[in-house]
């Protein structure tokens, strides 16, 4: 084996297709478009959703639903998390700084305490919102809760 007679292995390489170079290309004549119509002219793009006059899949469902634009999205917290993090990192005042520097928020949510799981240490916790579950059981300890 030497330079003179290496090829690409059969099969690999394929010759381009060359339209509209004479009819002994073989993709003279129409270049491979057809006959007559929108689609063999240039300047041809269909429409997106476009099925050929048939009713359109986009209009054959029906619509349903809204976006409530005045909901207000809140990033959950649960109690046995504040219960872990008080335990684990020593925290008694809780806060969206704490929060966000746990890694359990980004800076711009806002934070609703939940009333999931045990809590027996003595927290106070600054929030937007709280459940009542979770605000009963944070005062039933001796904690704090104030509402941002």
């Amino acid at each position: 084996m030497d330079l003179s007679n290496l090829k690409p292995a059969k099969g690999s390489t394929k010759n381009r297709k060359r339209i509209a170079r004479g009819s002994g290309s073989g993709h003279g004549g129409t270049s491979t478009r057809g006959h007559k119509g929108a689609g063999s002219r240039s300047g041809n793009s269909r429409k997106i959703g476009f099925e050929g006059g048939q009713m359109p899949l986009q209009r054959r469902l029906p619509k349903f639903g809204f976006k409530n634009i005045n909901r207000v999205e809140y990033a959950g917290i649960n109690l046995d998390t504040l219960q872990r993090l008080a335990e684990e990192h020593s925290i008694s005042n809780f806060d969206k700084q704490v929060f966000i520097e746990r890694g359990l928020i980004s800076k711009n949510e806002l934070v609703k305490i939940l009333g999931r799981g045990e809590l027996t240490a003595k927290v106070d916790v600054k929030a937007n919102a709280f459940s009542a579950s979770a605000k009963a059981a944070i005062e039933k300890v001796g904690g704090t809760t104030a509402t941002l």
